[in-house]
């Protein structure tokens, strides 16, 4: 599967942003979709995740309450980001794995073996 990240930009403090993830294939419903983020100079990061079903959602505590994920029929995934700190600021990732809904480890970059490219988010303060 291909992945293709867009929906970044420079937003204030308190704005929101969507970013989307349009899969190629044809077995998207497939794979489990993830958002990790990587700031400048530190690791990426897990930010999202939501199973092949669309049932289960996992979030990172730093975003819980203010960004949501979700799929769609279209191949698409989203992150609608809400409430955003400069904190959130960096470059986010969309990425999938195949593992099914109970025995992900969502929480891993390991865990997702295809990428795409990245779209940036500035949140300026």
């Amino acid at each position: 599967v291909q992945l293709q990240a867009s929906g970044g930009g420079l937003v204030q403090a308190g704005g929101s942003l969507r970013l989307s993830c349009a899969a190629s294939g044809r077995t998207f419903n497939s794979y489990a979709m993830g958002w990790f983020r990587q700031a400048p100079g530190k690791d990426r990061e897990f930010v999202a995740t939501i199973t092949r079903s669309g049932v289960m959602k996992y979030y990172a505590d730093s975003v819980k309450g203010r960004f949501t994920i979700s799929r769609d029929n279209a191949k698409k995934v989203y992150l609608q980001m809400n409430s955003l700190k400069p904190e959130d600021t960096a470059v986010y990732y969309c990425a999938a794995t195949r593992a099914s809904d109970y025995t992900g480890s969502w929480y891993y970059t390991d865990e997702y073996a295809y990428w795409g490219q990245g779209t940036k988010v500035t949140v300026s303060s």
